[in-house]
């Protein structure tokens, strides 16, 4: 299923140690799965930064979205289309190749919402922002990995971030109406920047542990709303803070 050299017994087990104690499965099944997971997950992130990269560059593309009625409602459905995609991907996210054209249209219309989101901020903004998430995500991967394989489990966050995101959403509606200044922004962005590293700990110990092999697509889809979030906040709060 993997790509795995014939006559290796993965049943059986291979050469590679348990990623956490007391475990059950073969670990060279699950360090396929999570290799299938991250080069998913690789070609989403390449392919957002390729898409923002040229809303950023082409600047009629953005004028577009900025300055008419038609560019104006596109860029609302673009901004609620991922979250209308979500739905048929959580229903076929076991079905290939359905869900992989849907994570497809999924990643792309996040992607322009990022490159709208950049077309308006300053090019050192942008590149310190994607140095910080860079460097938080891979700092942040390895920390669970190492935990994990110590007996450490982060289920126990779930609650905690899923109140802690309510809030963050609560707070962003009501900055819509009523906006609360520069002092807002850099708080929501920091607030925001703690919430996403949370959730990345959370989504990489569920994909150590957790995730069955049918699921890589919406584990996938899980770490690049964390690793996307995550920048978008790092970005908000670098602006608030350079303006």
């Amino acid at each position: 299923m993997f790509g795995y050299q014939k006559g290796q017994d993965l049943e059986a087990g291979g050469a590679s140690e348990p990623l956490y104690p007391g475990m059950v499965e073969s670990p060279d099944l699950r360090w396929a799965l999570i290799h299938k997971i991250y080069v998913i997950l690789s070609a989403q992130l390449a392919m957002t930064a390729a898409v923002a990269a040229f809303v950023v560059k082409v600047r009629a593309v953005s004028e577009f979205f900025v300055s008419s009625n038609a560019g104006f409602v596109l860029y609302i459905f673009l901004v609620f289309l991922p979250i209308i995609l979500l739905c048929p991907l959580r229903y076929y996210y076991q079905k290939h190749p359905v869900n992989l054209l849907l994570l497809g249209l999924f990643t792309v219309s996040i992607s322009f919402a990022v490159g709208m989101t950049c077309a308006f901020t300053s090019g050192k903004v942008i590149l310190e922002a994607a140095i910080l998430t860079a460097v938080v995500v891979i700092s942040l991967t390895a920390y669970t990995f190492w935990a994990a394989k110590r007996g450490h489990d982060f289920s126990f966050l779930r609650p905690f971030l899923f109140s802690a995101l309510m809030v963050l959403i609560l707070f962003s509606l009501i900055q819509m109406f009523f906006p609360l200044g520069k002092m807002s922004n850099m708080i929501y962005g920091a607030l925001a920047s703690i919430i996403f590293s949370g959730y990345i700990i959370y989504d990489t110990d569920n994909i150590i542990k957790r995730y069955t092999y049918d699921e890589y697509v919406w584990a996938a889809v899980s770490l690049y709303l964390d690793v996307i979030n995550l920048f978008l906040s790092l970005l908000r709060l670098l602006r608030a803070l350079d303006s």
